[in-house]
């Protein structure tokens, strides 16, 4: 019991659904078996501050998936505004001056602040693309090492580059690893995947899981599985 409440403390559940009224029917089905989710784009602008709210009341524990990046003065005014949600984390692009501004602007309110280094759904070429000289490998442990430089909570990544950005950011910051797929399942429009077993032992604190979970049947079966899988490790 005590490994699988661990392992409920670190497994996030991405609500990747379109509307407030899915995301609770998501969240009720799970009951007890979540207990930390992930709100992103896609349901903060359907009314997923209001739920974040509602969900840090009930004693859960919220990620807003945001990726803020703009300049200073901005992203610093809203990381304060976040930072009055009472949410656990919050993501910032991985710039340089972007990170200062937000660890100014968090300091003394608990919220832990993530790093974004290199998205899952991007590699080599689609970093060549947008005009990037550095292959992913070399980009996301520069960006790691600037995050621990800026006072960053953690950082985000791709599992399989937790265990080489562990080594670079340290124990004691958090490694948010998604791209999460369960033994067998599909990877989507992810390009850089891994297990659950194998994102913990590369050294991540936390797994955030979605498809694999909302897109289930049984939602309450999926992340359950995920937990096994977990606990395993």
């Amino acid at each position: 019991m005590v490994i699988q409440n661990e392992m409920r403390d670190r497994l996030i559940v991405g609500l990747d659904v379109p509307s407030i009224a899915e995301a609770e029917q998501v969240i009720e089905t799970l009951g007890e078996t979540a207990g930390f989710y992930k709100i992103g784009y896609q349901l903060a602008y359907a009314g997923g501050f209001e739920l974040a709210r509602d969900l840090v009341e009930d004693g859960k524990k919220v990620f807003l998936d945001l990726k803020l990046l703009d300049i200073d003065n901005t992203v610093a005014k809203g990381v304060e505004s976040v930072a009055r949600l009472g949410v656990n984390m919050l993501t910032i692009h991985a710039y340089p001056k972007a990170m200062r501004a937000a660890v100014a602007a968090a300091s003394g309110s608990g919220l832990c602040l993530l790093g974004v280094t290199v998205l899952t759904s991007m590699d080599d070429s689609d970093l060549a693309e947008a005009g990037y000289a550095e292959a992913a490998a070399t980009l996301t442990a520069r960006r790691a090492g600037q995050a621990r430089e800026a006072g960053m909570g953690g950082i985000v990544c791709a599992a399989p580059e937790a265990a080489r950005l562990r080594a670079i950011v340290g124990p004691q910051m958090a490694v948010v690893t998604p791209g999460i797929r369960p033994t067998g399942a599909d990877a989507g429009d992810q390009k850089r995947i891994a297990t659950p077993a194998d994102a913990l032992r590369a050294g991540a604190s936390h797994l955030v899981v979605a498809r694999p979970v909302v897109a289930a049947a049984d939602h309450k079966a999926a992340a359950a599985a995920i937990l096994e899988e977990m606990a395993a490790a």
